[in-house]
């Protein structure tokens, strides 16, 4: 008997990251960690309703309506990546001190914005405050690329401080603040990596033909099947990590507290 599935690597990489999406809220919902990561929650709200609309709307309506209806999307997900950034490092370094926040924050900014300012060409910005609808959809097309690049380094500075300071204050290994945090900054690297080689290979592909095209698509598609793959695997991560209690927190079954600190 011979089983025929008619299913490309992207569809199956979507149903499983979307279905993994789903048990993650279900997770924090369902285990009281909505109340404490508010943000991160609605990050992951945010990225499910976006999968959702793209899979029903992206091919069927006209290029500049769906320009309408996608780029405030990823602009909304993009800021919403940078609360997260913040809340993420809010809950890892509660216990530092005032000077230490505003100079790690003048320090992180710093870098993460130059990084912004020179990666990448800028449009003339002549051409983003004309008075046309194109106009405002290629600002917000800018402005929704700009802030996830700064949310995606920030998340990777954030993550570095974390896993070497954590420790010391509220964010040990086991605790759900580094859990997540490590998932954020591999996902975060992964979409730095990809972008880059995207970025290197528009600028220094030359083509000349049909195949040298698919070529480029192809690898191009392999990128971002690769970065699907990681965004699921940090799903997965989530899931089994927030599912679990942190150690000296309220068991359930019991009611009683566990002995071992949250920073060990």
């Amino acid at each position: 008997m011979h089983f025929n599935f008619d299913f490309t690597l992207v569809q199956v990489l979507w149903t499983l990251t979307f279905a993994a999406l789903l048990v993650l809220l279900v997770v924090l919902l369902g285990r009281d960690r909505v109340s404490r990561f508010p943000w991160f929650t609605t990050s992951i709200t945010l990225v499910a309703v976006r999968m959702l609309i793209g899979r029903l709307l992206f091919h069927r309506l006209a290029q500049v309506v769906a320009g309408e209806i996608f780029l405030p999307l990823a602009a909304l997900a993009a800021i919403v990546s940078l609360l997260v950034a913040v809340e993420i490092a809010r809950s890892a370094f509660a216990g530092a001190g005032r000077r230490a926040w505003l100079v790690a924050t003048v320090v992180l900014l710093a870098a993460a914005g130059l990084t912004v300012a020179l990666w990448g060409p800028w449009p003339p910005f002549k051409t983003l405050f004309a008075a046309s609808t194109i106009a405002v959809l290629r600002t917000t097309e800018l402005v929704a690329q700009k802030v996830d690049l700064l949310a995606s380094l920030l998340t990777v500075e954030v993550g570095l401080l974390v896993a070497i300071f954590g420790r010391r204050f509220k964010a040990g290994w086991h605790s759900h603040t580094q859990q997540i945090s490590i998932g954020l900054a591999m996902v975060s690297l992964t979409q730095l990596t990809i972008r880059a080689c995207v970025q290197h290979v528009a600028m220094h592909t030359e083509i000349h033909n049909q195949t040298e095209y698919k070529r480029v698509v192809d690898l191009v598609t392999s990128l971002n099947n690769a970065n699907s793959v990681v965004f699921l695997s940090a799903l997965l991560w989530w899931i089994a990590c927030l599912w679990i209690n942190e150690p000296g927190t309220e068991n359930p079954a019991t009611g009683n507290e566990t002995q071992e600190p949250v920073s060990n």
